[in-house]
């Protein structure tokens, strides 16, 4: 549990109380260590320290400024996939010539604020992105560095929501036609072709699928070493898993372990992506039981956060451990935790046996610093949570509770005849 633990029964996030924190700043709340945020991105990035890398965070994991500010100064480089989260990362200090461009859609005016702001390279996703680009760099006279994300048909043995890295995935060219896309991009003077790019899949619990992708590229690679293509940067993407329940996934030193005997003596420039191992761990969502109702099916605990503050369970069934934030240590019962919102898909957890609890306490969600606020919305019209950061004996607030105000902020009263 790490920075998570229970003191005499109550839980703690490093030095302090969580139930004196919500006491102050109320519930939902999404609450961060950060010292797990630290120790996560180093365990990365010391595993690799045989290789010239770089570890760009992905920034669509969770978004915070503050989060992403404490891995830029810890040396990170970005991973982003729009324009807003470019504009995040910089705003947070990420260095310009540290941050890659993913994604399938990019956007004329996105390609250009990368252009402008000297991004270290897009990765293309498909042909006619990339003459997106060319002419785009070509209006604004500037050489755009790019690499090709390449889909190399692995199965990652995932979540089909959250695997990218098969032959019916959006992601990415072929591998098996990537060396005539090379060649076409490495002709064209408005283009610098610097890298390749591969990333499978997101929660994968083992090795196996990290390892054929290296030795897939590497194929690649000398294909287009006998074009005359030579690269600078090998991008392996991101994906390394977390445990939610009963997962075993790998660490970064076994990653490390099962592809440095590939990548070790090579001279490239590699980089990587990870984004739940660094904040996954690193947060709780905290949510107070509003009321415990029995139906002739089953009993629910009903809690004021819903699917708008943690959308996974829904989108994916995915499991996250659910604890008192005040341990009562007597006798189960067997419920739903679910939510307000009207919508059966609710739900934090069902048929889940949870220690006896009453109108008013406190449970803490586990494991939902990643794709947790990142993926949270206003439906049903309720405020977002706020997000608090404790680091030793102190927490801070880095997102105030939204208002009502706050979410129509940006709309307009109109009486239209």
């Amino acid at each position: 549990m790490g920075a998570f633990e229970y003191k005499k029964g109550e839980l703690y996030c490093e030095n302090l109380s969580v139930r004196e924190i919500i006491e102050a700043v109320g519930t939902p709340c999404y609450l961060y260590s950060h010292k797990t945020l630290v120790d996560n991105y180093q365990a990365f990035d010391e595993a690799f320290t045989l290789v010239k890398h770089t570890v760009c965070y992905a920034v669509k994991t969770n978004a915070n400024l503050s989060i992403l500010r404490t891995l830029a100064n810890l040396g990170a480089g970005a991973d982003i996939v729009s324009a807003g989260e470019l504009y995040r990362a910089l705003t947070a200090g990420f260095k310009p010539e540290k941050i890659v461009f993913a994604g399938v859609g990019k956007t004329e005016d996105e390609i250009y604020y990368a252009l402008k702001n000297d991004i270290l390279m897009f990765n293309v996703e498909s042909l006619p992105e990339l003459d997106l680009i060319c002419a785009v760099a070509r209006k604004v006279k500037k050489k755009a560095r790019i690499s090709f994300r390449v889909n190399p048909d692995i199965n990652p043995k995932t979540h089909h929501h959250i695997s990218t890295g098969l032959a019916q995935n959006k992601f990415g060219i072929s591998i098996n036609h990537a060396a005539e896309a090379y060649e076409r991009a490495s002709m064209d003077k408005s283009l610098e072709v610097i890298g390749v790019q591969v990333h499978i899949g997101s929660q994968i619990t083992t090795v196996e699928p990290f390892v054929e992708a290296v030795q897939k590229v590497f194929i690649l690679l000398k294909t287009l070493k006998d074009l005359g293509i030579e690269l600078k940067y090998i991008d392996l993407g991101g994906g390394l898993g977390i445990t939610y329940n009963d997962e075993k996934p790998p660490t970064p030193q076994d990653l490390a372990k099962a592809i440095m005997p590939l990548i070790r003596k090579t001279h490239y420039q590699y980089i990587f992506e990870p984004g739940r191992y660094i904040a996954g761990t690193a947060g709780i969502l905290v949510t107070k039981v509003l009321y415990l109702k029995e139906t002739q099916a089953k009993k629910f605990v009903i809690v004021d956060a819903g699917m708008n503050d943690l959308s996974r369970p829904v989108l994916y069934d995915a499991y996250h451990e659910i604890k008192p934030v005040k341990g009562s240590g007597k006798n189960e019962m067997l419920v739903d935790v679910v939510g307000p919102i009207c919508e059966s898909g609710d739900y934090f957890a069902k048929k889940r046996s949870l220690p006896l609890v009453e109108q008013g306490d406190l449970l803490a969600i586990f494991n939902a610093g990643a794709y947790g606020f990142s993926m949270a919305s206003n439906y049903n019209a309720r405020p977002r949570a706020c997000e608090v950061v404790v680091s030793k004996n102190q927490y801070y607030m880095i997102r105030d509770r939204e208002t009502f105000g706050d979410m129509v902020s940006n709309e307009r009263l109109l009486d239209i005849k």
